[in-house]
């Protein structure tokens, strides 16, 4: 079924409907709050909280509008960034929890390591262009849609996150 179809099959209240759009695009969503978050407690909730959204909201989906796919991914922004936003307002001790995520195992590479830590120390509205466009594969209309800003804000934000990104890992180079 086209995800056209299994949202008018939600929208009728079909769960075996809704099991297959999140088996579709949990993977996706969770991939991309792994890398606006990093850490998987946090991760799950965003998760779960993006895919109650789409239960709630599967009605206000506009397909004439956007991919499914972009519809999810904004909203699962949009949780990311209220996170964010919360999280700054948290006291210095709560933030320095942090629970071991999946890419914990995988970064034995120095590079990779690297990498993710620079990713880390951009901005959030940077992060968040590199992950939409370099590693969930929405072109420069889609993320600029998903974030809610110009094709050329967009780009804009590459562009710094790229130039930032160097800086940073020639920084610990030397």
């Amino acid at each position: 079924m086209t995800d056209e179809e299994l949202m008018t099959a939600i929208c009728a209240g079909d769960n075996s409907a809704y099991e297959a759009i999140v088996r579709r695009h949990l993977k996706p969503v969770s991939h991309y709050a792994w890398r606006m978050l990093g850490n998987q407690r946090d991760v799950e909730d965003i998760a779960q909280d993006t895919f109650l959204r789409v239960w709630i909201k599967a009605a206000s989906w506009q397909p004439a509008k956007a991919r499914l796919s972009t519809w999810i991914h904004r909203i699962a922004h949009n949780l990311c960034v209220d996170h964010l936003r919360k999280r700054r307002e948290e006291s210095a001790e709560e933030e320095a929890v942090q629970d071991a995520g999946p890419l914990d195992e995988v970064a034995v590479d120095s590079e990779v390591a690297r990498l993710r830590e620079a990713l880390g120390l951009l901005p959030q509205s940077q992060r968040s262009a590199i992950s939409l466009c370099h590693y969930q594969g929405f072109s420069n209309k889609e993320a600029a849609a998903i974030m809610d800003v110009s094709v050329q804000a967009l780009e804009s934000l590459l562009a710094r996150a790229k130039r930032s990104l160097r800086k940073t890992l020639q920084t610990q180079e030397a």
